[in-house]
């Protein structure tokens, strides 16, 4: 039977959440946020995932499972990720714990991300040094992986000693996870060293850089998955990247000149970010501009995005499995609404096989057309009493 399936490409939106400037209504952002997840839910994307942050005043969710137990009485079908929870601040027992608890209250609608934490002035703030988090992060997700299959772990870390420690609330659901990763090899290897899930950040603008970032990830994912006896699936790969999409190229651009100077500020000068610094552009439009010749993401129409996505595809030189949007605010509210709405409307279906049927529908309607009506105006002459016509 020819309808949506697991091998349709999902999507999603992955939310750091980033509100800048910094200086709102916190509690008022927070509520956007939620109505963000309402939205997405009703448009019908696959997937949202919220993530952890402590410091700065930009991400302000603190717990991603304790918003996402909000979001799940709130939403009907979209699951429900931490995107993703910073491994090494937390007990990997505890943790397992809560997060066994938030899948038996959603009735398996969450997905666990797991990372070993982006922002620096988080692990400063709890004493961790931050040239140890990756591998503190192997050291913790091996601990947490065992538990979540059921094994009794003890274990003694700098941070946590675990006796005994085992779960005595099995998970509901043989649920997702995935292990987030950026430009270094540490997430694809302890992605396919346990077997779960990829989610790669920055996907676009790796994809621009080169024609092998992309497939190299997998191919690191893939050696490490070999040497542990897993099966490499490309449906637990999910790819990362930004999008602002207006029903003009032109709208998009104005669209974006709200919020895309706070946004770079932030990057560039008050997070202390590897990635980011003097990247020698300051204006709106050298930013605007940045962010379409790099690949970061897709300032204009459905059309360009449908482009990108498939140039993705390509790149992977196999395919995968979601696309999450990177949530922003370089546009307004409504604005902001309405990209998801076009993306929802225009791209989605281009990738989900859903546009095959109506089409292929007015194609053939558009062809016989002639005859169809003509068959009608004798039926209608016929009942008027009228000769045939011609």
């Amino acid at each position: 039977m020819a309808r949506r399936t697991r091998d349709h490409l999902r999507f999603g939106v992955f939310s750091a959440p980033f509100h800048l400037p910094i200086g709102r209504n916190p509690n008022l952002l927070i509520h956007r946020d939620i109505a963000l997840a309402e939205h997405l839910d009703r448009l019908g994307y696959d997937e949202l995932w919220m993530g952890e942050h402590h410091s700065i005043g930009a991400e302000i969710i603190g717990d991603p499972l304790l918003f996402l137990s909000h979001i799940a009485a709130r939403t009907t079908n979209i699951k429900l990720a931490s995107g993703v929870i910073s491994l090494p601040y937390h007990n990997p027992l505890l943790l397992a714990d809560r997060f066994a608890l938030l899948d038996h209250i959603t009735r398996g609608r969450v997905i666990l991300g797991i990372g070993p934490g982006a922002l620096t002035t988080d692990a400063h703030m709890i004493g961790l040094e931050q040239t140890t988090q990756r591998e503190a992060f192997a050291e913790d997700a091996q601990v947490l992986v065992d538990l979540l299959n059921g094994e009794w772990v003890t274990a003694k870390t700098p941070r946590y000693t675990l006796e005994d420690a085992h779960l005595h609330l099995s998970p509901y659901s043989d649920f997702d996870m995935a292990v987030a990763g950026t430009g270094t090899p540490t997430g694809p290897r302890i992605a396919g060293r346990h077997g779960i899930g990829l989610l790669t950040l920055g996907a676009t603008s790796a994809a621009k850089k080169s024609d092998t970032v992309l497939s190299g990830a997998w191919d690191t994912y893939t050696t490490e998955a070999a040497k542990a006896g897993h099966t490499p699936d490309r449906d637990g790969w999910r790819l990362v990247g930004y999008a602002h999409i207006a029903e003009t190229e032109e709208q998009a651009r104005h669209d974006v000149r709200h919020g895309i100077d706070a946004f770079f500020d932030y990057l560039q000068y008050t997070q202390a970010s590897a990635y980011y610094g003097d990247m020698g552009i300051a204006t709106t439009d050298e930013r605007i501009q940045y962010v379409i010749d790099t690949g970061m993401g897709v300032i204009g129409t459905p059309q360009q995005a449908i482009d990108q996505i498939t140039h993705i595809q390509e790149q992977t030189k196999g395919g995968f499995g979601a696309f999450l949007l990177g949530h922003h605010e370089w546009a307004n509210w409504p604005a902001t609404l309405r990209s998801y709405e076009l993306f929802a409307e225009h791209v989605t279906p281009h990738f989900q096989g859903q546009l095959h049927a109506p089409l292929t529908s007015k194609k053939w309607s558009e062809d016989n057309r002639d005859q169809l009506s003509h068959g009608q105006k004798i039926s209608i002459a016929r009942a008027l009493g009228q000769p045939d016509p011609a």
